[in-house]
Parts: structure tokens; C-alpha cells; sequence
């Protein structure tokens, strides 16, 4: 407890800092911890700590730690197969990975069934590598045109990775293009779209995103490692 203490509070105190160099309050920024390989009792050691809302990227385990630790907000953070839709609808606090239309479809109608809206992020791949998935700017926009007819999606916003690298300033450009580009798409604002996340940065980059905008940040390995 005593060494997740210290990175927490590390952690925080850089957001801290990176709000106040971008004139904001650090009260509008969600610190989404990462729990992929973290075991059940660090994730209720980080719970006890102040920390409420977790990210997982495989299905099973946010479900497995979800039973665990059923009062924090769980965020889906993964790749999102369109056969684990009906295990993760109605359970997610948030679902970040919004990358495709069939899966667009999929959640849709399953958020019908349940009679429920379903929380997404779009994921668009700034960076245009082929290892990550999320639309091409090329696409963005016509995918916006047509999830404003799915009315059981609730579309909260974007989400990026930036490229791995060594020097947080190299993420810089993505996160600024991802926060340029929610704002050429809130024309898209009503009904089923409310773009008010920006889900953006992870331990290498996170003050760098916050600086460009984001009001989520992924952190895992600076928390648990």
C-alpha cells in the first residue's frame, strides 16, 4: 500500500501541475487507472485510496474485477470484439473503444434490447500506425453522420493513442489533433452526441495531454509498477 501511496500521489501532483500550465481545474480531469495485470488486491488498495475509476482492455477480466470492486466506475479500454458486446453492455461505465461500424450496429442493438443507452468514445488512429486500430481521420466524419441515427448509442467523445516513444513531446501533435478535431465535430452536438471527453494519454504522455486538452488520462504502469 505504502509504495501505491507514493506513485499516486506523484501522479497526481503532475496532473496537478500539468492543469495549472494549461489554465485548468484539475477537478475536470478524470485519472483512469489501468489494471491490466494488476491483481484484485492492489486494484481495492488503489479503490481505498481515492482512485474510482478503472480501465481494463480484455472483457473477462473487467468483468472478473468488476465483482471484486462492483462501486468503482469500470471503463472498457480494449479492442472490442463484436461477440462480447452482450458481456459488456450494461456493465461498462464506459466503453472507449468504439473503432468500426459493425461494432457501432452491435452495441446499438444490443442497448435496445436492454433498453438502455450505451456509453461510447470513438477511437480514431491519429497516427496512422497499422498496428492500432481506431477510424482514419479520412473516415471520421461520415461515421459521425450516420451514428446520429443509432439512438441507443450515447457518444461521449474521442479517443487516441499516441506512438510509444521515450519523449513525451512526440505525442504532443496527435493529442493536439484529436482535440482540434472534437472540435470541428461538435456541429454533430444533440440527440445521441455529446462530445465532452477527450480520453488521451497514458504514463509516458499523460501530462502532455492533459496540456492539449484531454480530460482522461490512462495510467498504468506509473501507478502499479
Amino acid at each position: 500500500m505504502a509504495e501505491l501511496h507514493h506513485s499516486l500521489i506523484k501522479v497526481r501532483r503532475k496532473i496537478e501541475q500539468a492543469a495549472r500550465r494549461s489554465d485548468r481545474n484539475v477537478r475536470d480531469i478524470t485519472l483512469l487507472a489501468v489494471t491490466k495485470t494488476v491483481d484484485d488486491a492492489a486494484v481495492r488498495q488503489a479503490y481505498d485510496l481515492g482512485i474510482t475509476d478503472f480501465g481494463e482492455n480484455r472483457v473477462q477480466e473487467l468483468n472478473h474485477k468488476m465483482s471484486v470492486l462492483p462501486e468503482a466506475h469500470w471503463h472498457f479500454i480494449g479492442r472490442l470484439q463484436t461477440n462480447k458486446v452482450k458481456e459488456l453492455v450494461g456493465r461498462a461505465f464506459l466503453i472507449h473503444s468504439l473503432d468500426r461500424w459493425t461494432l457501432a450496429l452491435e452495441l446499438n442493438r444490443r442497448g435496445r434490447y436492454l433498453g438502455i443507452k450505451v456509453p461510447v468514445l470513438v477511437q480514431v488512429n491519429i497516427s496512422a500506425e497499422d498496428t492500432k486500430t481506431g477510424l482514419s481521420l479520412d473516415d471520421v466524419e461520415s461515421f459521425f453522420q450516420s451514428l446520429r441515427d443509432l439512438s441507443s448509442l450515447q457518444v461521449l467523445g474521442l479517443m487516441t493513442i499516441a506512438r510509444q516513444s521515450s519523449e513525451p513531446e512526440e505525442s504532443r501533435p496527435v493529442f493536439r489533433e484529436l482535440a482540434e478535431l472534437r472540435n470541428k465535430l461538435n456541429r454533430y452536438q444533440g440527440g445521441n452526441i455529446d462530445l465532452k471527453y477527450l480520453s488521451m494519454g497514458m504514463s509516458q504522455d499523460y501530462e502532455v495531454a492533459i496540456e492539449e486538452g484531454a480530460n482522461i488520462v490512462r495510467v498504468g504502469g506509473a501507478l502499479f509498477t
